[in-house]
């Protein structure tokens, strides 16, 4: 049987089967998202769980002990950590990579509901979570800040205006927010003031709570018309508040102003951002999972003209970092390299098979396989990424291995003076078999990839289908359109070779036989010393293995750096802002850097008032000498002196 037959005998069926390959793969390389590498999504879900005013200590014994306790019932938990900080418990659940997020969260809001018997009933709300991504960093980050006016007014157009627009564009997971500044009236009570006029605490926080209320009132019905009763009781800036009574002592009234210090003031004062030395408010965009970083990232560009022309000309918004500037490059890059790799196949095939016609049979075979696998990678949820045009890289000589022999087959048939529509049928016939174990045995080497577990294995599992897939896409087109064209395009004793080309390279080829063979004779007469070189050099590769570093992926060139700090555990936030604003102000100073952007206090995965996070954006590559790591080391070295840091 030969599966070859039906094809070459009906070339319109073949034509329109090639042509739908073609179509889907390229409507789905235009649907695919783009990334730097595939999804690798850790099942991560962390607890935030909140207490004003409670110490350290009284967070882990009184909340994180509870929910630990609960949350160790869970299965399939790999890890589980917590940080308690001052008013603040954020309990981090890693599970194993086969379980599913979802469940694991229904699970996680099961042991939290069981816990809360035990948790402090003053907690302000029950404890919360949320699925994270430790792996997924923000992809675009914006700063507004303003010379004139104050940061509360510029806030309240970076969080409740900016922020809540972004967070709505498609791709978009959430707008992380650092720096924030948002308006709150600030009551110093003076213990003294209290004690004097016999006013407990207790009677302080009454009545600013009910002197600040905004209740419906009611309305007013008659038998034409109803109203509605409108009144406002908010306060809403410190002076309203210091007119506020507290109470009435001997006929006559104590007003807040009279037993405290109130000041217009933002809610958090242990928390800052600082964009090249200017207090700044932050946003950091983070992407959804399998979502196009390149499509969100010009989503978002497309707010951002619209909202600026809104802004006052005294606010200024600059964007800090742009994740999809490096993606492109690096996907660029690989893209280049696959369409070099592919020319240089198609370059090597027709220097060897010395005609036109014959190089444009396999020559088409490889584009319709790499387009072919871009309908299967769509169909499978994966992306355009490094790793997948890697393998599309690498699958391009595996590619045309199966036309290349296919075609060579039936060539042999037409020269022993066979028509080609004959040499067709019986070379296909001949060679199937040949083919379909080649592709097996091909494919057989990425199986274990495949089913590798663990991070590196769903990394690499995108990788090992993509180029299985490629080669069974070549497969299919060397059984079916390579022997159909061979049959139709193919001639008796027809040369259309340029001699000027091919005879240098016929006689550089037969000079480097002849070496070959030359060598190959002398390394047949000194056998003792071929395999003596031979245990040499792999004793050599050995000891060479041990001294390559290793790392789970090479460092790459994204443009960005981020440096972590941290101070005593009994710092100030005063004193941290100055201690990182040091090293800020001499990170600015080095001619790799474009731009800084400091930000301390506790907020995201900092959970005290000592700890920051500087945000370094390098200059472009061509302006500058030094790769990411060079620069870590030459920063290191500048910034040590700084001391409590």
């Amino acid at each position: 049987m030969n599966i070859a037959d039906t094809f070459i005998k009906r070339p319109v069926m073949t034509t329109l089967v090639m042509t739908a390959i073609v179509l889907f793969g390229a409507l789905a390389y235009f649907r695919l998202p783009v990334s730097e590498l595939p999804a690798v999504d850790f099942p991560t879900i962390s607890v935030t769980a909140t207490l004003p005013g409670a110490s350290p200590e009284t967070m882990a014994s009184s909340i994180a002990t509870p929910l630990e306790g609960q949350f160790s019932s869970i299965a399939g938990i790999d890890s589980m950590s917590s940080v308690s900080a001052q008013g603040r418990t954020s309990i981090t659940l890693t599970f194993s990579l086969d379980r599913d997020i979802d469940a694991a969260a229904q699970d996680v809001q099961a042991a939290i509901g069981g816990a809360l018997r035990r948790l402090p009933v003053e907690m302000p709300v029950p404890p919360t979570y949320r699925k994270v991504n430790p792996a997924d960093s923000p992809i675009f980050y914006i700063s507004l800040n303003s010379d004139v006016l104050p940061l509360p007014v510029v806030n309240e157009y970076a969080e409740t205006q900016l922020a809540q627009r972004l967070s709505t564009i498609s791709g978009v997971a959430q707008v992380l927010v650092f720096g924030s500044r948002r308006f709150a009236v600030r009551v110093r009570v003076d213990p003294t003031r209290l004690a004097a006029r016999g006013i407990g605490i207790d009677e302080v926080q009454q009545a600013i709570e009910q002197g600040n209320v905004n209740k419906p009132t009611g309305e007013l019905e008659g038998a034409r018309q109803a109203l509605a009763v409108r009144s406002n009781g908010q306060l809403e800036t410190a002076a309203a508040f210091r007119n506020l009574t507290v109470v009435y002592r001997n006929g006559a009234p104590v007003k807040l102003e009279d037993v405290a210090e109130v000041e217009d003031s933002v809610e958090n004062l242990k928390g800052g951002a600082w964009y090249n030395g200017k207090p700044s408010i932050i946003l950091a965009i983070q992407r959804q999972p399998g979502s196009n970083t390149i499509g969100t990232v010009a989503a978002v560009r497309k707010e951002l003209p619209a909202f600026e022309a809104r802004l006052p000309a005294s606010v200024n918004m600059d964007v800090l970092y742009d994740r999809s500037e490096s993606i492109q490059d690096s996907v660029s890059d690989v893209k280049k390299t696959l369409i070099e790799a592919g020319v240089l196949v198609i370059l090597v095939i027709y220097l060897f098979l010395r005609s036109f016609r014959a190089t444009l049979i396999p020559s088409i075979a490889l584009p319709i396989s790499v387009i072919g696998t871009f309908a299967v990678m769509y169909a499978l949820g994966y992306s355009i990424d490094n790793l997948s045009l890697l393998a599309l890289t690498l699958a391009v000589g595996f590619v045309v291995d199966d036309a290349i022999v296919m075609l060579e087959n039936i060539v042999r048939h037409i020269e022993m003076g066979k028509t080609p529509l004959q040499a067709a049928l019986e070379g296909s016939k001949e060679i199937g078999f040949t083919i379909v174990s080649m592709t097996l045995s091909l494919i057989a080497v990425f199986i274990p990839v495949m089913f590798m577990g663990g991070i590196v294995g769903r990394l690499l599992h995108e990788f090992a289908v993509t180029i299985s897939v490629a080669i069974l896409v070549s497969a299919l087109v060397s059984l079916t359109l390579t022997p159909m064209m061979a049959s139709r395009y193919l001639r008796h004793g027809h040369d259309d070779r340029p001699w000027f080309l091919l005879r240098w390279f016929e006689a550089g080829f037969d000079a480097v036989r002849r070496g070959y063979q030359v060598t190959l004779d002398w390394a047949l007469h000194a056998r003792l010393l071929i395999l003596l070189l031979f245990f040499m050099t792999t004793g050599l590769a050995a000891w060479l293995y041990t001294l390559v570093p290793k790392d789970f992926l090479p460092s790459g060139d994204t443009g960005q750096l981020l440096a972590y700090t941290e101070g005593p555990q009994d710092t100030s936030f005063a004193a941290m802002v100055t201690r990182q604003s040091q090293v800020a102000e001499i990170i600015a100073r080095d001619e790799n850097i474009e731009s800084v952007n400091s930000t301390v206090g506790a907020g995201g995965p900092r959970q005290t008032a000592g700890n920051g996070v500087v945000f370094m954006r390098l200059k472009a590559r061509e302006q500058r000498k030094l790769r990411p790591d060079q620069v870590i080391q030459q920063l290191r070295r500048k910034v040590a002196h700084v001391g409590g840091i």
